[in-house]
């Protein structure tokens, strides 16, 4: 039975095991890149506010100490709750990781345990290890396990680890309890190992880690044995010269560096085994690939282990490494000549390829073994500790004249030359079968003419009838017509001979004395020729290339030559196509992760194929970024010319200035820059189609990322540094920022609209596409701190890893661009030091009454930073506004929750109820109540003001994008507009007759709709609802005093129609108040505003009764009466009510008087 059969329990059993490894290390690796950079406590900040949340293993020392902590404070208790919220889901990913590594170290164990105590039949170890399968499985399960505790040190610190563990432990107490949480947090606890350059690296590590699962040793000790003695890979036959030992054997040494560790009194001790190990491994290599171009450095690697340094003594002399690195050195130059040969136009042709087969691929083993061992030797990654004697080596091996260029070369070269073989080889091998019955038929045609010559039925010149020669060709022609395709072998011996026979009539019978006899004859044996050379063309070949052709090694170390290719580009940009071979040359490391998950038919060969693709495609982005990076090096030159240089051509021009406005020669050197443009463009787009791993790559999609990846990097850094103010600055900056930067956003939208037809994409598209991203990015990430549950990079709709948006250190409170500008508006429109003009729709000073913004800023604003700026600045400032009416509901509670003030309000109510009558003694009870409540209203105040003010600001920007709605699409606005009436009207239908349809709760129909709406600015902001409180009895009569304590700080000035402050006393913006009050009233039920105004009516009809009935001659109308009065006028215009409201609370004798004292024309006009 065959050891991996499927109905071989032990077998699949091992398989899977192994395949489960590959996975885990894919996902260890992926999961390297999402860790929340809060784990890391990097800053100060962050450790000080998170060491009671996120303690290390301390935690399980004094585990009351840190839960009595948070549950002392309300503030950390918030804090550990929104960080549960936001982290969790990350967090259990990161722990079913690491839980895995334990499961997969202790499923190792049972199978172990298992085979030993016989469960599987006919199966003992001793057995398995000497089965091929068997024990390439079994040291690939060992060398897996402790892949993965190294690359886990590596990409996830011991520190962060505990955090994570202590994390999940604390939120999911319940679930950890019958988890096997204990031992992996034994397994992964700190190491002490840090990584970085140089890494810090503990005594005895890391065979104290691998230890700490304990593994059984005779297993142990008979994997080092295999690896020791045996080519469980079966590689050298691919690799027959004695020189290439090293290299046919590197996949087993670097698994038996991994398991050396799981047997460290080997490493120390045992002189004749390592020396025997290094003999065979490493007589001319100590740089190794340990997984996916992880590199090791045995210098550095084994320095602490007396008996493994001493061991590599022998290849560390001087003599070797000078002989060892001068010999690949000068090979280099030799194959580079060699490779340029075959590559060049005309000589790999089927013929050549097929008559040189072992010389073309004795010609790839020598370049890549050369490669391989140049790029491991010379890579920085070799010089990681940085030790003395690994730095002395590494120049020795320097000092040969190596010349990193001359390597690159010859790796495109034989990248190259692999793929046009491979290419050609895949060619014949799907038409092999075609061919070779077509060169049968040929053959035997050709025998059956020439029976039919020598019959004397169809005569030559010269040529007699010969019956035995007419039978011998007819037996001839049904001999090669019997030829079967299938039997190989036996056709090969067949043909031979059927040549051998050609050759001997035409020699013993005078038949070359006829030219057309002999021709045919020459053709047939040609024709037979060629149908063994088909016969031979097998899949093994395509196969051993596959093998040789590895360069898995380089997964890391080719990052170090990105510049070489990039510089190759921009001189070339045809050297695309070489760049292409050597894509999919690196490709062939998917094969190592992915070869057993494969077999083993797991569902885990989507996601690791589709995560390593992912990694290798992201490389080929970024080598190819270079070309959209020079293509806006040259658009800036030609925008430069374009603006400073070329004259604009007049309408009407005389003949005289024909010469003046040609300006040949700027126009040739534009035209030369727009060529250059085209000739990167084509470059690009030489590469063709190509499938990377499981992604398949299209090169114009792959220029368009490339465009688009430029764009934002740019975009987003010219709104990060011109849109950054400095709140001491004597002059306002936001109008000279905004100019700056509408001018800088006009130049890139010009250059995108020239370009777009030398490189043949949509430029107007992705303008549009990728700014309104930036911004919206911005806005969520501004928005994140007002909300409990974030949106971080990984789970936000607008961030891309293959077009990334680039993220700033925050120069202010503000986290981008977007709070920046944000707070710049609301530090000029101070309420407390500017009045807001209604009919002006401008803020003016209140010192000096200078115009600090007006419409026209909104205008700059929608030039800067177009229609999706002002949509994010419209977002944001209803976030801040959420938060300011969140604030003030809990300062409500806590004013009703105070038993004085409590009392106070509701001995205010018992004297005000019933609303319809007067109050006993009123004036008194006004006064008393105010006086005592004044210490209760800067708070509220404060929030009153900030919303009112973010109001002011959202209206005016609905305002602008309404009107460029308007102007820029017209079609767009009045089928909103028309759209929005008609839902509108049915909504009112339905519930006026319930039986109309009105749309579900799973319809998008409004929430989209709401969504084009507020983008065109087709919305009034002061009657959304933004936050849904509880119902709050006390709500109306407290806003009703906290009114009457603000209007005698007021007074009403005609000229601006609105309140101002009067002299003497704090700033105030009338205007802000009132749409302040009316925006969180509107957050409540309609009965809050009705009982609100009803207080309001009261005190004016009190006020009106009280100054008639005194002995004095009476005035007009009280000062605060009219305050009042005309404080409702506003609170009704801006909160769309209906006048009829006030007239049915307030006697109309009073409006009248009111109104003959206040001209009409300075009110606001009732809706």
């Amino acid at each position: 039975m065959e050891f991996l059969a499927e109905d071989n329990t032990c077998g699949q059993t091992l398989l899977r095991l192994v395949s489960r490894g590959n996975a885990i290390i894919a996902e260890l690796l992926r999961l390297s890149d999402f860790i929340p950079p809060v784990f890391k406590m990097e800053t100060r900040e962050e450790q000080e506010k998170y060491q009671f949340i996120l303690p290390d293993f301390a935690y399980f020392r004094g585990a009351d100490f840190y839960d009595h902590k948070i549950d002392s404070s309300p503030m950390l208790q918030d804090l550990d709750e929104e960080f549960r919220e936001n982290h969790m889901d990350i967090l259990t990913r990161f722990y079913l990781a690491f839980e895995s590594i334990y499961k997969f170290v202790t499923d190792l164990n049972r199978f172990l345990e298992d085979l030993e105590e016989g469960v599987y039949i006919q199966h003992t170890l001793e057995m398995v290890l000497f089965n091929g399968d068997g024990k390439q499985l079994t040291s690939e399960a060992l060398y897996l396990y402790g892949v993965m505790l190294l690359i886990l040190d590596m990409k996830i610190e011991g520190p962060i680890r505990e955090r994570m563990l202590v994390a999940y432990n604390r939120y999911n107490a319940a679930q950890t309890v019958d988890s096997s949480m204990d031992d992996v947090c034994k397994l992964l606890r700190s190491t002490g190992f840090v990584p970085g350059i140089p890494p810090k690296r503990p005594a005895k590590y890391p065979e104290e880690y691998f230890s700490r699962i304990p593994i059984s040793q005779e297993f142990i000790e008979m994997v080092i044995g295999r690896l020791r003695s045996d080519d469980i890979y079966n590689q050298i036959t691919n690799y027959p010269s004695p020189e290439h030992r090293s290299t046919a054997l590197s996949t087993q040494a670097s698994m038996l560096y991994i398991i050396l560790y799981f047997s460290p009194h080997m490493l120390h001790t045992q002189q004749a085994k390592m020396r025997e190990i290094v003999d065979k491994h490493f007589p001319d290599n100590w740089v190794i690939s340990v997984y996916m171009g992880i590199t090791v450095n045995l210098i550095d690697a084994w320095t602490p282990y007396r008996a493994a340094s001493t061991g590599l003594n022998n290849t560390l002399e001087q003599g070797n490494i000078v002989d060892q690195a001068s010999r690949h050195v000068i090979r280099v130059g030799q194959l580079n000549k060699v490779v340029d040969k075959y590559l060049q136009e005309g000589v790999l042709v089927e013929d050549f390829v097929l008559d040189h087969i072992p010389k073309l691929m004795n010609c790839l083993r020598e370049c890549n073994v050369v490669i391989r061992w140049l790029m491991l030797h010379v890579s920085d990654a070799s010089l990681v500790e940085g030790t003395k004697r690994a730095k002395m080596v590494y120049d020795l091996v320097v000092a040969q004249q190596y010349h990193a260029n001359a390597l690159f070369n010859l790796l495109l070269n034989t990248a190259q030359l692999e793929f046009r073989l491979k290419e050609m080889f895949k060619l014949m091998l799907a038409s092999k079968k075609n061919k070779w019955e077509g060169y049968k038929k040929e053959g035997s045609e050709r025998m059956a003419e020439l029976a039919e010559v020598f019959s004397g039925s169809k005569p030559l010149t010269r040529v007699e009838k010969n019956e035995n020669l007419q039978a011998w060709f007819n037996e001839m022609s049904s001999q090669i017509t019997s030829l079967n395709y299938d039997d190989s072998t036996t056709a090969g011996r067949k043909i031979v001979q059927l040549t051998q026979a050609l050759e001997e009539v035409q020699e013993f019978h005078q038949l070359e004395t006829n030219m057309q006899v002999r021709q045919f004859l020459l053709e047939t044996r040609k024709f037979l020729h060629q149908m063994i050379r088909t016969i031979n063309i097998k899949e093994e070949v395509l196969i051993q290339m596959q093998i040789i052709g590895d360069l898995s090694y380089a997964w890391q170390i080719i990052d170090s030559y990105t510049a070489f290719m990039q510089e190759a580009i921009k001189r070339d940009p045809s050297v695309v196509t070489k760049l292409r071979a050597t894509f999919l040359k690196l490709s062939s490391a998917l094969d190592a992760p992915l070869v057993r998950i494969s077999e083993c038919g797991s569902k885990d060969l989507v996601s690791v194929s589709q995560y390593y693709s992912g990694e290798l495609v992201a490389y080929v982005r970024r080598v190819l970024q270079i070309i959209p990076q020079s293509m806006f090096g040259v658009l800036e030159k030609i925008i430069t010319m374009q603006t400073r240089s070329i004259q604009e051509v007049p309408t009407r021009l005389e003949k005289e200035k024909l010469k003046e406005y040609a300006q040949l020669d700027e126009r040739y050197q534009v035209a030369q820059l727009t060529h250059s443009i085209s000739v990167f463009t084509e470059g690009i787009l030489m590469m063709k189609t190509t499938l990377v791993g499981i992604i398949k790559v299209d090169p114009h999609q792959l220029l368009e990322d490339g465009i688009r990846k430029e764009l934002v990097t740019k975009v987003a850094s010219a709104l990060h540094q011109f849109l950054v103010f400095n709140p001491k600055a004597k002059l306002p900056e936001l109008l000279p920022r905004l100019d700056g930067l509408s001018t800088h956003m006009e130049g890139f939208r010009k250059s995108f609209e020239y370009i777009q037809d030398y490189v043949n994409i949509y430029g107007l598209k992705i303008w549009q596409e990728e700014v309104s991203r930036i911004i919206n990015y911005n806005v969520e990430q501004e928005c994140n701190s007002f909300l409990r549950t974030k949106v971080y990079d990984f789970q936000s709709v607008y961030q891309s890893k293959t077009i990334p948006i680039p993220r700033f250190r925050p120069v202010d409170a503000s986290v981008n661009f977007m709070g920046r500008l944000a707070r710049e508006m609301l530090r000029m429109t101070d309420p407390r030091a500017t009045y807001f003009y209604d009919q002006m729709n401008t803020w003016y000073n209140s010192r000096s009454f200078d115009e600090v913004i007006d419409s026209k800023v909104f205008g700059k604003l929608q030039n800067a930073v177009g229609s999706f700026g002002l949509s994010g600045l419209d977002r944001l400032f209803c976030f801040m506004m959420v938060k300011e009416l969140q604030s003030f509901v809990r300062m409500l509670k806590t004013m009703v929750a105070d038993v004085p003030t409590k009392n106070m309000f509701n001995a205010v109510y018992k004297n005000l109820v019933p609303l319809r009558a007067e109050p006993v003694n009123p004036v008194k009870l006004y006064a008393q109540v105010i006086q005592k409540s004044v210490r209760l209203w800067p708070p509220i105040l404060e929030v009153i003001l900030n919303v009112g003010q973010r109001q002011l600001l959202r209206r005016q920007i609905a305002n602008e994008l309404r009107s460029s709605c308007r102007f820029d699409s017209k079609f767009l606005a009045s089928c909103l507009a028309t759209f929005n009436q008609s839902i509108l009207t049915d909504v009112q239908a339905h519930y006026a007759d319930p039986s109309l349809p009105y749309p579900g709760e799973d319809n998008p129909l409004l929430s989209e709709l709401t969504s084009y709406l507020e983008t065109s600015g087709i919305h009034n902001p002061l009657t959304k609802i933004y936050i849904t409180p509880n119902r709050n009895e006390g709500l109306p009569l407290i806003l009703f005093i906290f009114t009457m304590s603000m209007l005698p700080r007021l007074q009403y000035m005609r000229s601006l129609s609105g309140f101002v402050s009067k002299k003497g006393v704090e700033v105030l913006d009338g205007t802000a108040l009132v749409i302040g009050i009316v925006t969180v009233l509107h957050q409540f039920h309609t009965d809050v505003t009705e009982t609100y105004l009803s207080f309001c009516a009261q005190y004016i009809r009190t006020m009106v009764d009280t100054t008639a009935s005194s002995k004095e001659k009476a005035p007009d109308l009280p000062a605060d009466t009219i305050s009042l009065l005309v404080f409702l006028e506003q609170f009704i215009s801006y909160g769309e009510h209906s006048h009829q409201i006030l007239e049915g609370k307030v006697p109309p004798y009073i409006l009248d008087e009111f109104r003959h004292n206040i001209p009409r024309g300075v009110l606001p006009v009732s809706k």
